[in-house]
C-alpha cells in the first residue's frame, strides 16, 4: 500500500471522525460562485414575435465531483441544499449520483434537519460546508464544518476548516478528502486506484 500524499493534523479529523452525512450548498462551494447567463432569441408560436430568454451557465470542477463519488463509496451520503435551482444542476447532481438535494431552498437547516431524520443520522455524524449566511444554521450545528478560502468573513470564522483551494477549482474535494481521512477511508480508496 502507497502511503498517502496528503496529511491532516489531528486537531482537523478528531471532530470528523463520525461523520455518515456531509451537506453542501452549490453556489460559492460547488462553483466559483459567479452567475453566468446567456440569452438567445425564440420565436413564440402562433404570434411569430421574438422574445429573448436566458439560461443559467455553472461551471463544476471534476475534482470536487469525483470527491462527492468518494463519500458515497466510503457511505458518507453527500446532500446538497441550495437557494437556486437550474436544469443544469439537476442534470449534475443526477451524474454524480446524489440523491439527496433541497432546490430553492433559503432556509437550510430545516433541510438538513429533514435529511438527518430521513437517514436515521443526528448533527453529530454531520459535516457541512457553505459561503454565505444561509448556511450559517447548518454549518453551526454539525459535527464539523467548513467553507472555501474566498467564503465570506462570518463564515470563515464559523467553520472549523478553511480550504486552500477556491470553491468551484477543488475546494469541495479538499474537504471530501479531509472527510474520507477522518473517518478512515482515503488510503483504503487510493489504494484501490493504484492497484
Amino acid at each position: 500500500m502507497t502511503l498517502p500524499a496528503l496529511s491532516f493534523t489531528p486537531e482537523q479529523l478528531l471532530p470528523a471522525q463520525d461523520v455518515r452525512v456531509a451537506f453542501f450548498d452549490v453556489d460559492g462551494v460547488l462553483t466559483d460562485g459567479g452567475l453566468y447567463f446567456s440569452e438567445h432569441a425564440e420565436r413564440a408560436a402562433p404570434t411569430g414575435q421574438f422574445y429573448v430568454a436566458s439560461e443559467t451557465i455553472k461551471r463544476f470542477n471534476t475534482l470536487d465531483g469525483h470527491g462527492l463519488k468518494l463519500l458515497q463509496k466510503a457511505g458518507i451520503t453527500p446532500v446538497v441544499i441550495t437557494g437556486r435551482d437550474s436544469l443544469v444542476l439537476r442534470a449534475r447532481l443526477d451524474a454524480l449520483g446524489i440523491t439527496h438535494a433541497y432546490f430553492g431552498t433559503e432556509d437550510k437547516r430545516p433541510a438538513a434537519e429533514d435529511t438527518l431524520a430521513k437517514l436515521g443520522l443526528d448533527w453529530h455524524q454531520a459535516a457541512a460546508m457553505g459561503d454565505d449566511w444561509p448556511d450559517l444554521p447548518v454549518m453551526r450545528r454539525a459535527a464539523v464544518s467548513c467553507a472555501p478560502a474566498h467564503a465570506h468573513a462570518e463564515v470563515r470564522a464559523a467553520a472549523h476548516h478553511v480550504t486552500q483551494a477556491a470553491a468551484g477549482h477543488g475546494a469541495v474535494r479538499e474537504w471530501c478528502d479531509l472527510l474520507l481521512t477522518a473517518t478512515g477511508h482515503y488510503a483504503r480508496l487510493l489504494d484501490d486506484y493504484q492497484r
